[in-house]
């Protein structure tokens, strides 16, 4: 089994921006609705939006040549 690579600053901070948005929207959803299991699904809904975005600043390196 190959070795795991330990997560880029940019993906961690991906992370914890998906987690914190997802608590907000979570809280405020449950505290609109009186459900408090809103706010498990808004931190689930979060970490996985943070998990499947592509963080500022990681690109493949194909760039598109600049026209003059």
């Amino acid at each position: 089994m190959p070795a795991r690579e330990p997560l880029s600053p940019a993906r961690r901070r991906q992370l914890i921006v998906g987690l914190v948005v997802g608590l907000i929207i979570g809280l405020v959803v449950s505290l609109w609705t009186g459900f408090w299991l809103w706010l498990a699904a808004g931190l689930a809904v979060g970490l996985a939006a943070g998990a499947i975005m592509k963080p500022p600043g990681d690109d493949d390196g194909s760039q598109r040549p600049t026209r003059r």
